[in-house]
């Protein structure tokens, strides 16, 4: 499994690790070793992308909603 997988799988399952995610959430994936690359996809919420940083096939990939809060 990726890095990038297992911390998508850590904010979906545990609600420490999603409220430090929604508060701040680069520190949040800096502190679990994720690259800018990883970072971005998340943020982005860009399915395609995260889907070839996994190695998943996004026709197989459930509905990803992020959450992250933005600057005006």
């Amino acid at each position: 499994m990726s890095k990038l997988l297992d911390y998508l799988n850590l904010i979906d399952q545990d609600a420490t690790a999603l409220q430090a995610h929604l508060a701040d959430p680069d520190q949040a994936m800096d502190a679990y070793g994720l690259s800018a690359a990883e970072k971005q996809a998340v943020i982005s919420g860009d399915k395609q992308t995260i889907a070839n940083l996994t190695g998943a096939d996004q026709d197989d990939m459930r509905v990803l909603v992020f959450i992250a809060p933005h600057s005006p």
